[in-house]
């Protein structure tokens, strides 16, 4: 699976003590929420997005507990298909894990906030993005060092153009 991050300059939420405020920006930051004002959207205010409520409802209420898909559609009251591509973005940020259960004689997916714990998550999170960045660094610094290769190659010869030969000039004879 890609690891995808959003990555923007903000300023740290810190002076905000309430926590859905901080966690529907923080989650919005790092792309997993749509940009936007409040209310905007089909599903309504963001609180009430299904998006959110998986994070804060499910996830954030015990962050060690494996959630399954069955349980989250019940709770959540939609569709797996629809949970499976929340949790796929979650994913994709690197901040759920999954979690092997037995349930029903065989093995079940289950699926908790890595390592059970927000902040230790967000470090496997930093980690993957350094990791994306430092290779960025090696692509513009090779894509860096071929401008100035073929800076300083001379120029291809380009043979002249060898003019057309002159045709002459058709004349109008006029009627006939």
């Amino acid at each position: 699976m890609p690891f995808e991050l959003a990555l923007r300059y903000t300023t740290p939420l810190t002076p905000v003590s309430d926590l859905d405020e901080v966690l529907r920006e923080f989650l919005r930051m790092v792309g997993y929420l749509p940009d936007g004002e409040e209310g905007r959207g089909s599903e309504g205010p963001i609180s009430q997005s299904l998006a959110f409520r998986l994070v804060r409802e499910c996830l954030l209420r015990d962050p060690s507990r494996p959630w399954y898909a069955d349980e989250l559609t019940a709770v959540l009251h939609t569709s797996k298909p629809t949970i499976y591509r929340h949790i796929n973005k979650l994913k994709a940020l690197d901040l759920l894990e999954e979690v092997v259960g037995m349930g029903e004689g065989k093995g079940r997916k289950g699926y908790r906030v890595r390592y059970g714990n927000m902040a230790r998550a967000w470090d496997f999170t930093e980690a993957n993005a350094q990791n994306a960045l430092r290779r960025y660094r090696e692509t513009v610094n090779h894509l860096q060092s071929l401008i100035e290769r073929a800076a300083a190659e001379p120029p291809p010869k380009v043979a002249p153009k060898v003019a057309a030969p002159m045709r002459a000039p058709v004349r109008d004879r006029g009627p006939r």
